[in-house]
């Protein structure tokens, strides 16, 4: 095939985007050389020649059972969002046509706003006669090809665009009629063909890949899309890839930011967060008006999230709720929300009011829109596939016109999950590098496995009786400790960008506040509405409306309570309000007991260290924060793919960050150890050197979460929360638990941790005495002023013979009494 001749269309068609040439050209000569007679093909010589796919399919057969539409010559073209993906398929379209391969082309998509579009830009291009000049003189196809509608019956030399819905609906497509001798003279194009590719509630969607592989007999069949995951599996027919990656490192789309440090604690303040993220976009960009979306799980979320949002603009803003609502778009597939949708075709323009967009996580495409500059993804479920990420991310590339500089869109993701969120953006970007530390079930040092156990608890109530109470309870006079607090604090969020720059940007953030009077009418409320559910217990034991708190006794015990922790003016924190209303409530409440809940022991649990999850870092983290430990020999314990990424982070890291430890020192069976905090990095240095490591059989530093968790409480009566122990040491049948913490590290929070892990731990030996089961266990609060001290008592048996006590334990003891 002389493409050669093409040139001139294709550089007048396509500029200085050279991987639209680029792609136009592949997918030529995959469909029109001769070369290939369908996929199948295809793979297999891929597979042959391919090491990565032998990776990660077993078998040819198990690649060739992974495509989508075997058996015909189809495959995808990956471009991301805001690329010009509407121009390849043009030019793909033209030549095929023109080199007389095929009669005709369907194209197809998943609505009426992308087939819109694309009818649009075919229009254009079609009536450019610059560009159909260009085409090959001696080529005997269609030059001219008509753009229609499956309302017009296909014929040749025609480019039919239409919505997949129409392809089923009985009145007014000429789909079924234009193929009843069948479609193997005609090429189908798939517009975002991961839909066709993905399950759907859609039932036409559903159809979709049933039509492309039904009795027409299609034969040429190309799919198109940003987004080439079935969930977080990538698709196995891609045969042209433009990435994200490669979209931004050439500048044709936005930089993507995100939240790697928040402070947010509630709705509030993240609303604060991301209005003022808003004002500075329209700061920033005057000539324009910015836009915001924020993406919800669900329909009912996104319209329930809209409500309180518009609240918000109310009380920010200082305008009225209709005002408010005019500033709001709500997008779903709701029929209520179909004339928003409607809306978005020219929400860029500066008369158009709405510049916050609500969503759900699966947004339509077509969208045509430059001016979005922050994404939220208010739930996990909004961003928690490669799939979602990339749909939700193409909804903010678009550069606008005459914007300068290659701005950034700013993704505010859930301060919760923003490590879950990093990874996968990461990986969707294809922006770094990063390291598994994983559990080595084969190999030499796969005998460092051992197991633990821990005790499984039920909870269990009683109630405490409480002392009759007296007319005492309501002297107010004393106050009642409220939190020292600002009605104004500034609060930081980090953000990191593809490139790995990092940028703190710090808000004002209001806090919700109440007057002292509107405290005291609430509290006065209450009393008039429950004196009738409830009587108060005093010395006579009647109910005497008369020695309830007045108005100013109130008051007076507010504000002495204000003055004793230096709060100033007439308003309180909703949190410190709150703690006044606790005060109150239970003057109507007769209460002779209460409920505390503790623990006792079911039975013992036993855990394997192989079962322990892996742990993922990424390399700009691991390069700032973290120094990894791995045996000399790790390419005994990697595989290829993985030592090459390991090898590839090395050269970029300095000494202090990765030591490499003889096999015989490192006495874990993790292929590699993170370490993040200074006491945990010098003791696994502890671990690993030659004079404690000969007398250790084997060791572990578990997970945060997920390996060996033990309850705790902060006060009694309070709910439990957890943590997990550091690190784990077998010596013969002891076990050696240790939490390390920085030197004077003492908190309430240590306290009640290391309490309650010395009690588990002695309730586990007890245990384990009873059912004969030979492992001990010795507990140790741990910081660097006591390590060498540690070392010595294991190193000469100490440690199993004697009540080792550390510094920090001494220190902690000491609070508790």
């Amino acid at each position: 095939m002389d493409l050669e001749k093409w040139d001139e269309y294709l550089d007048l068609l396509c500029g200085e985007r050279t991987y639209q040439k680029e792609a136009i050209k592949a997918a030529i000569i995959y469909l029109a050389s001769g070369e290939y007679s369908s996929i199948n093909q295809l793979a297999k010589e891929n597979y042959r020649n391919n090491i990565d796919l032998q990776d990660k399919y077993k078998s040819e057969k198990e690649l060739l059972k992974s495509l989508q539409l075997p058996g015909k010559l189809s495959g995808v073209i990956d471009l991301a969002t805001g690329t010009g993906k509407s121009y390849i398929m043009y030019g793909i379209a033209q030549m095929m046509l023109a080199l007389n391969v095929v009669k005709r082309v369907l194209i197809l998509c998943p609505s009426v706003t992308i087939e819109q579009e694309l009818k649009k830009k075919f229009n254009e291009l079609v009536k450019d006669s610059r560009l159909r000049s260009s085409i090959p003189t001696e080529l005997i196809g269609c030059k001219a090809p008509r753009i229609i509608d499956a309302s017009s019956t296909i014929k040749p030399g025609d480019i039919c665009i239409e919505n997949i819905h129409a392809v089923y609906d009985n009145t007014g497509s000429s789909i079924q009629d234009s193929f009843a001798s069948g479609g193997e003279d005609t090429l189908v194009l798939n517009d975002e063909v991961h839909h066709a590719y993905n399950a759907s509630s859609d039932k036409d969607i559903k159809k979709w890949k049933q039509f492309l592989c039904g009795d027409k007999n299609f034969r040429y069949i190309l799919g198109f899309t940003g987004t080439a995951y079935i969930n977080n599996e990538y698709f196995s027919d891609v045969i042209y890839r433009f990435s994200l990656r490669n979209a931004m490192d050439a500048g044709f789309v936005k930089l993507v930011e995100y939240v790697s440090r928040d402070e947010s604690i509630n709705q509030n303040e993240k609303f604060q967060k991301i209005y003022d993220n808003h004002k500075e976009f329209q700061r920033k960009y005057r000539k324009i008006k910015p836009l915001t979306i924020v993406v919800s799980k669900d329909i009912k979320s996104s319209e329930n999230l809209s409500e309180d949002f518009i609240d918000f603009l109310c009380s920010v803003e200082g305008i009225e709720k209709d005002d408010a609502c005019k500033k709001v778009l709500v997008v779903t597939s709701a029929v209520r929300h179909k004339k928003n949708i409607i809306a978005l075709r020219t929400i860029d323009d500066a008369d158009n009011y709405a510049e916050w967009i609500f969503s759900v996580s699966m947004l339509t495409e077509g969208w045509d829109v430059k001016n979005v500059f922050q994404i939220v993804p208010w739930e996990d479920r909004a961003f928690n596939s490669k799939l979602l990420i990339a749909q939700v991310l193409g909804r903010g590339l678009r550069i606008p016109n005459g914007i300068g500089a290659q701005p950034k869109v700013r993704v505010f993701n859930h301060a919760s999950w923003s490590k879950n969120i990093q990874l996968l953006v990461d990986e969707i970007l294809e922006t770094e590098l990063t390291l598994t530390s994983h559990i080595l079930t084969q190999g030499e040092r796969s005998k460092y496995n051992f197991n633990l156990y821990t005790l499984d608890y039920s909870k269990e109530e009683r109630t405490v009786a409480k002392h009759n109470k007296t007319q005492e309870v309501f002297d107010l006079t004393k106050g009642i400790k409220l939190i020292s607090d600002l009605e104004e604090e500034k609060k930081e969020t980090e953000y990191e960008d593809i490139k790995g720059n990092l940028q703190i940007k710090v808000t004002n953030i209001q806090k919700e506040t109440i007057s002292v009077n509107e405290v005291v009418n609430k509290i006065v409320e209450s009393f008039k509405g429950r004196a009738l559910e409830a009587k108060l217990v005093f010395p006579s034991g009647e109910y005497e409306q008369e020695k309830l708190p007045s108005i100013n006794d109130i008051q007076e015990f507010i504000r002495k309570s204000m003055q004793d922790c230096g709060i100033q003016g007439e308003y309180l924190t909703q949190e410190n309000a709150n703690k006044i209303y606790g005060k109150f409530t239970g003057l109507l409440r007769k209460k002779p007991s209460t409920p505390i809940f503790t623990k006792k022991v079911d039975n013992i649990i036993e855990i394997e260290t192989k079962s322990m999850r892996n742990e993922t870092a990424r390399f700009s983290v691991l390069k700032k924060y973290m120094t990894l430990f791995l045996a000399n020999t790790y390419r005994n314990e990697m595989d290829k793919e993985e030592a090459e990424m390991y090898e590839n982070a090395k050269e970029e890291m300095i000494g202090r960050q990765i030591r490499e430890v003889s096999k015989y020192n490192i006495k874990t069976p993790v292929n590699m150890v993170f370490t993040t905090l200074e006491p945990e990095k010098r003791f696994v240095q502890l671990l690993t050197d030659n004079d404690l490591s000969k007398h250790i059989d084997a060791w572990i530093k578990a997970r945060d979460v997920g390996f060996y968790s033990i309850d705790y409480q902060k006060n009694k009566g309070s709910k439990f929360q957890s943590f997990n122990p550091d690190f784990f040491i077998k010596v013969k049948d002891n076990i050696i638990v240790v939490e390390t913490k920085a030197d004077n590290d003492i908190s309430d929070e240590n306290r009640a941790k290391y309490k309650a892990a010395k009690r588990h731990f002695e309730l586990l030996n007890l245990e384990l005495s009873k059912k004969n089961i030979n492992q001990k266990y010795y507990f140790c609060f741990l910081s660097p002023a006591d390590y060498k001290t540690f070392e010595q008592y294991v190193i000469d048996g100490r440690m199993f013979t004697s009540n080792f006590r550390s510094k920090l334990e001494d220190a902690l003891e000491k609070m508790e009494d």
